[in-house]
């Protein structure tokens, strides 16, 4: 059978054809571009109109005489005034205009990269939160991830800002380890280099991870608003404390959320360990206390490193001594444990005739011992004492007698603080670099937070008591004699250090027995022994004057 051929306009026009159509459509755009205005008020009309027939059939019917009756006479007034219907006019179109404009669709789910990123993390979860018996898993390879995660967000770079699982309830949530290896894994599949916080939520079967900005590092040391009593350790999640203070970040006052550290006669902790790495920030957490103390107590300082951290301090109003050399921290910790004594006495005198306490006995004093187990490595080797023994008096009584102990030491030197020390100080900070393990086994409680990508000084966690494991980050607190230290922190530092030889805020003055010791070091007396406490205590009455308790090196 004989093809027919094709008619000349499909054989021979397909090129005049194409040439047609891009002419249409351009023209189409064209006509488009010129009537978009008009199309955009008429867009806004109708919309106009559709919103007024609702408002209309929304309307009860014993209302609608009066609202047409107020219409018909806006219509008049406008009717009447000059150039009233050429403004009604403008303002009707420039309402349609408004109403017809073309808006941003709203985005109602994730695109094609985050439902990848979202698929591949579910099917990383399937091995740990499914189990061949359960006949309707959650958790499935090629199921449904949307039911699985219940909320989610991205930042702009299309990475996972926050994420909430549902997991099901036999999974053991109770397990550490079982715990751990999702938290690794959601690390892992979510991107390093960020900080990520997990609420494991065990009566809803929920998992919340949730990505944590850095801490800021640019607040230095000022004075702080705070109660007396209270100390600022550094600063915290926003979200993980219910209190703001306002500080200068650089040169914008901003409110922070601070760990307040609270000391005293009520407090729970009101002893503190801190410990580091070399570099860590514990001799800077030392300083920005030491600052902070000073402004209504005063304050001991061991520095058993022997590097000069605290030179800025010596001879400054209210610091008592600043030791670095075994005689010296011996001779400063038993007049300090004697003090310790003589307050407690003193305040069950006047306990026991119904008298206030004496100011000089409720001004704080501050105990500070920076790498204590380096005078106790010493001590040993000369055949004296451990320096952390004085301390056996200070730590279980000082919270009565107003006396504080902070002691900073490096992961490599724990093992040299002794049982009281451990036992006494319920306040724990870990700074610097340190893995989960080290973590817990100095605060007691792991951190719900991954380990930071790059750890500034002064950077670690934070544990009160049994409270929760905090974020810290402790204020910029340098050394001010330190060639490296910046003019800003530098100023910052000096401008909070008390002066020499002028009286701060009315110091009590003291009887010759009760001064403190010496700044240069005093031989311990070979025949001075302490009395304990609890007995001298308890022999105390109104009516026999007891002898205050002489510094070590007095004469009797």
């Amino acid at each position: 059978m004989a093809r027919r051929p094709l008619p000349r306009i499909l054989s021979s026009g397909s090129a005049s054809i194409t040439r047609s159509r891009e002419i249409a459509r351009t023209a189409a755009d064209s006509a488009t571009d010129v009537l978009h205005p008009l199309i955009t008020v008429v867009r806004g009309l109708r919309l106009l109109a559709v919103s007024g027939r609702q408002k209309w059939v929304a309307t009860p019917k014993e209302r609608r005489g009066p609202k047409l009756f107020l219409a018909a006479a806006c219509v008049l007034v406008v009717a009447l005034v000059p150039y009233g219907p050429i403004l009604a006019l403008i303002t009707v179109m420039g309402a349609a205009a408004w109403k017809g404009r073309e808006r941003t669709p709203v985005r109602t789910g994730p695109d094609e990269s985050e439902t990848a990123r979202l698929r591949s993390l579910y099917e990383a979860l399937v091995p740990y939160f499914s189990t061949a018996d359960d006949p309707d898993p959650l958790f499935a390879h090629g199921g449904d991830w949307s039911k699985a995660f219940d909320a989610y967000a991205f930042d702009q770079d299309g990475r996972l800002t926050s994420l909430r699982i549902s997991y099901p309830a036999y999974f053991m949530d109770g397990d550490a380890a079982a715990r751990s290896r999702i938290e690794q894994l959601l690390h892992t599949k979510s991107g390093r280099g960020r900080e990520y916080r997990f609420g494991w939520d065990e009566e809803a079967n929920r998992l919340v991870l949730t990505v944590l900005d850095a801490l800021s590092t640019t607040v230095a040391a000022q004075r702080f608003v705070t109660a007396p009593g209270e100390t600022v350790l550094g600063f915290t999640d926003p979200d993980s404390v219910s209190r703001t203070v306002p500080v200068l970040d650089g040169d914008t006052m901003v409110d922070a959320s601070p760990v307040v550290w609270r000391t005293g006669g009520r407090s729970t902790e009101p002893h503190l360990l801190a410990v580091g790495q070399p570099g860590g920030g514990t001799t800077t957490l030392l300083r920005s206390i030491a600052l902070q103390a000073l402004q209504n107590g005063d304050v001991i300082i061991v520095d058993g490193g022997g590097a000069g951290e605290y030179a800025a301090l010596t001879g400054r109003d209210g610091v008592l001594a600043v030791e670095s050399g075994l005689g010296g921290t011996l001779a400063t910790l038993e007049w300090a444990a004697h003090e310790t004594e003589r307050r407690l006495i003193t305040a069950n005198l006047a306990r026991q005739s119904g008298r206030p306490a004496p100011e000089d006995i409720r001004r704080p004093l501050w105990i500070l011992l920076d790498r204590p187990g380096v005078l106790g490595h010493l001590a040993a080797a000369d055949g004296r004492p451990d320096p952390q023994e004085l301390l056996r008096i200070p730590l279980r009584h000082g919270r009565a007698a107003q006396v504080t102990v902070v002691l900073a030491e490096q992961f490599d030197a724990l093992d040299t603080l002794t049982e009281t020390v451990r036992t006494h100080t319920r306040a724990r900070a870990v700074l610097g670099p340190a893995c989960p393990e080290q973590i817990e086994a100095v605060l007691g409680a792991g951190p719900h937070t991954t380990p930071p990508p790059e750890v500034p000084a002064g950077r670690g966690y934070v544990r009160l008591g049994a409270g929760p494991v905090l974020r810290l980050q402790v204020p910029a607190t340098p050394d001010p004699y330190d060639d490296a230290t910046s003019d800003a922190h530098r100023r910052a530092v000096l401008d909070l250090l008390p002066g020499r030889g002028d009286p701060i805020e009315a110091a009590p003055v003291r009887e010759p027995a009760d001064k403190g010791p010496a700044t240069a070091p005093v031989p311990v007396a070979a025949e001075t022994t302490a009395v304990p406490v609890e007995a001298v205590v308890a022999e105390a009455r109104p009516s026999e004057p007891l002898a205050k308790a002489q510094p070590a090196g007095a004469e009797s």
